[in-house]
């Protein structure tokens, strides 16, 4: 019984240093990961802010776009201003 005891102790010893290195290697695997994601989120906050720049400096342009295009009632009167110079005699 005795050598029995022996080695199912042993057998326990083996298992729980075994649990004792995993357990550190998952320690370390864990601040490595940690660090890379808060970088990877502070990416991410910098491109999203980079692209909400964008995005505002593009509305903006198209809503100058919108403010100069001509309304539908003065792209009707240009088309009467047009027929009545092509209808004028040129002048020398």
């Amino acid at each position: 019984m005795d050598d029995t005891k022996k080695m199912l102790q042993a057998i326990i010893h083996g298992q729980n240093s075994l649990k004792q290195e995993l357990v550190t290697k998952i320690d370390k695997l864990d601040e490595k990961l940690s660090s890379r994601i808060d970088g990877v989120e502070d990416k991410l906050d910098n491109v999203e802010k980079r692209l909400t720049g964008r995005i505002d400096a593009l509305g903006k342009q198209l809503a100058y776009l919108e403010d100069d295009a001509p309304t539908r009632e003065e792209f009707d009167n240009l088309e009467k201003r047009v027929d009545k110079m092509s209808g004028a005699p040129a002048s020398q």
